[in-house]
């Protein structure tokens, strides 16, 4: 534990939904949903706005449909959110060598190796200063934590949401910590509070009373040591700018069960071919493929092969996630499959035996899908293919371009179709037009700047919620004093 609050949490505030609201100026201030918008859907951040209806990240779509009819339910667009990420991750290396990103929108900052000084009013002035130039660069929020560690750390950013900052001065976490929910304390999920409950532990105060011994017991020698230990208030986890990878998958969710087997197949083989292609782009080999099915009735099942060497090659994996699909009963309907590499390694030993194996099939699979191919694109006329390169569904949210109009995004799309609202970041909320979905002047687009482009007097994306924290000085930064609740 840290004698000075010098390790800080960043986390930006509704980072998908609020990136939406400031690219689409007829959005902010209402509820905004970022997700799945399938039938199957999952929603993946709410606004503010949203959440005051009761939507929460992983929630399903049609649930938070039945809570709030009137929010706008867009599709991802992690293009946009990976250039905002970019520039926030740039402004946190530039406090400190040290920072430890958990997500796109989200990291630790060592600010003591940064050189700050390991006093209070200096890592307070840290913290404003880099709300302040996340705004100014990105227009956006996001609400600081600073502690003598790094659970401590995030437990203030929660606190300072949205949009504010959080001080826990050294000495105080025991004090801070004891009347919250054990589920604040880091591992505690559904099934350990549900042991823990039963066994008439409900707040990190009583987990402290309980002892290490009976937390040993309820729990295991790891888990139990560790949460009485946070439970205290210690956290000694440093602050690490390189997390490794354990493992690289992809997965899909399919709208409708998939029962044809060769079907089934077929996606495995895709899966396997995407998970290569990150496999390779982050450098990596692995030496174990695991596989995953979620079945009709939502039970999951996992099968692994540990290969004899790490490798990349596709064919490899595309193989030996095919034997692992051969050990699983499909016939009742898959609704998720993915395909993971675990074990990774930053070298490629082949193994030669299976690909040599696979590289006859290889072959005929490629002049299958060759004369297939060529046998479609005889009968396609040049109308076809321009259509085949448009996306086949308008999904809401997505970027366009009219040749007329100019820029613009998708509202919602259906019976042949799609409705655009014409506006950018910068402009006030535009006009809403609709146009046939095969439309030659509609197309794609790309996600335009948050910022940097908005004339004088432009929208203002000032989030509609206030911070928990408020406190007589300027910026909004709470105190140690004050009562600490979840999101």
């Amino acid at each position: 534990m840290r004698p000075a609050p010098t390790i800080l949490h960043l986390d930006m505030d509704a980072f998908f939904a609020a990136a939406e609201q400031a690219a689409k100026p007829s959005l902010r201030g209402k509820p905004v949903v970022v997700g799945g918008i399938g039938v199957r859907g999952v929603v993946s951040t709410a606004s503010y706005e949203a959440r005051v209806f009761g939507v929460r990240s992983a929630m399903p779509t049609a649930q938070a449909r039945r809570l709030c009819p009137n929010a706008a339910y867009l599709s991802p667009r992690f293009t946009l959110y990976r250039q905002v990420s970019e520039v926030v991750m740039e402004l946190l290396h530039a406090l400190s060598p040290l920072v430890e990103p958990l997500s796109l929108d989200e990291a630790f900052v060592d600010l003591e190796a940064g050189g700050v000084p390991a006093e209070t009013a200096a890592v307070r002035a840290v913290g404003e200063q880099l709300r302040r130039d996340i705004r100014s660069a990105t227009g956006l929020t996001g609400s600081v934590g600073l502690a003598g560690a790094k659970m401590l750390a995030k437990i203030a950013s929660e606190a300072a949401k949205p949009n504010g900052l959080v001080v826990i001065e050294p000495g105080t976490e025991r004090e801070l910590l004891g009347p919250m929910t054990v589920r604040t304390l880091p591992g505690v999920g559904p099934a350990t509070a549900e042991t823990l409950r039963r066994a008439g532990i409900h707040t990190v105060a009583e987990t402290a009373e309980a002892g290490e011994a009976e937390l040993v017991r309820l729990l295991g020698r790891a888990h139990g040591a560790g949460l009485y230990a946070m439970a205290l208030g210690q956290d000694d986890r440093p602050v690490v700018a390189e997390r490794d990878a354990k493992s690289i998958s992809v997965e899909d969710t399919f709208e409708v069960d998939l029962t044809d087997r060769t079907r089934v197949r077929s996606e495995v083989l895709r899966l396997a071919d995407r998970c290569v292609q990150r496999l390779r782009a982050a450098g990596r080999s692995g030496r174990t493929v695991v596989i995953k099915v979620r079945n009709y009735d939502f039970s999951t099942l996992t099968r692994s092969e540990t290969l004899r060497g790490p490798t990349d090659d596709p064919a490899v994996i595309r193989e030996a996630a095919v034997r692992l699909l051969e050990t699983v009963d499909t016939t009742g309907g898959v609704r998720l499959l993915g395909v993971g590499v675990s074990g990774l390694a930053d070298f490629t030993q082949e193994d030669l035996f299976a690909q040599l194996a696979t590289e006859r099939e290889a072959e005929e699979a490629a002049t299958a899908a060759a004369a297939a191919a060529a046998e479609e694109a005889a009968g396609r006329t040049e109308q076809h293919e321009a259509e085949e390169e448009r996306p086949r569904r308008w999904h809401p949210g997505l970027d366009v371009v009219h040749d007329e109009y100019g820029a613009g995004w998708v509202q919602g799309s259906g019976v042949g179709r799609v409705t655009v609202r014409f506006e950018t970041p910068w402009s006030a909320p535009g006009r809403v037009r609709t146009f046939a979905v095969e439309d030659p002047a509609l197309r794609p687009g790309e996600p335009l700047p948050l910022v940097g482009g908005a004339p004088a007097g432009g929208q203002s994306s000032e989030p509609a919620i206030l911070p928990k924290f408020l406190s007589p000085e300027p910026g909004g930064t709470g105190s140690v004093g004050e009562e600490i609740s979840r999101r």
